[in-house]
């Protein structure tokens, strides 16, 4: 009989449960890993930690299952380098820190543009904030980034050596068109001049 692997990555550890094709479960396990705050309204994690904390469970599971499946905290950016390598800790979903860039969206690209495309306002969790704040306060690191990835995402590209999401979490980056379902790069162009400080 088949077995599947889900795993979550979550905001405080990692989870995985075995079951077989009929959903009874067979085995469970869970690694925890720590939240940074280095500031009021901040929240950080170490990616590596994501990736220490799923090598622990899979482990503990004990078995080769025939698929996996990936769930985790939406929201949360990983950015990386050209060699795939992480720039500087994830920024979190219930990190706040970007609350003036939601408002340069707004003001750069329209309230009802955004709302039509986006099917949400941009809020501080979301992806698109967190690089416009990366390329204001931190240019050294938003320089070296290549790609930015959702924490299950960047998971699933270390177990696979593939970049993907879904659309899910899609919807939750702030950049894509939600009844289209691909990414609205007029959006992102109109930031862009801004972003790079032409």
């Amino acid at each position: 009989m088949a077995t599947l692997l889900g795993l979550d990555i979550g905001t405080t550890g990692a989870k995985a449960t075995l079951i077989d094709e009929t959903g009874r479960i067979l085995k469970t396990s869970h690694s925890d890993y720590p939240l940074s705050t280095p500031r009021p309204g901040w929240a950080e994690q170490n990616p590596e930690d994501w990736w220490q904390a799923v090598r622990e469970c899979i482990s503990e599971i004990g078995e080769k299952p025939d698929a996996i499946g990936l769930t985790g905290q939406m929201h949360g950016s990983v950015f990386l380098d050209s060699q795939d390598e992480v720039v500087r800790p994830a920024l979190l979903w219930c990190d706040q820190r970007t609350v003036e860039e939601c408002q340069e969206i707004d003001r750069l690209c329209g309230v009802e543009f955004v709302r039509e495309t986006t099917c949400n306002p941009p809020i501080p969790g979301f992806q698109l904030p967190k690089i416009i704040w990366l390329r204001r306060h931190e240019p050294e690191y938003f320089a070296r980034t290549k790609t930015v990835l959702l924490p299950k995402d960047y998971i699933v590209m270390r177990l696979t050596g593939e970049k993907s999401t879904d659309v899910s979490d899609a919807s939750g980056v702030g950049a894509f068109d939600v009844r289209r379902r691909h990414p609205e790069f007029r959006l992102c162009l109109q930031l862009q001049p801004q972003m790079t400080g032409e």
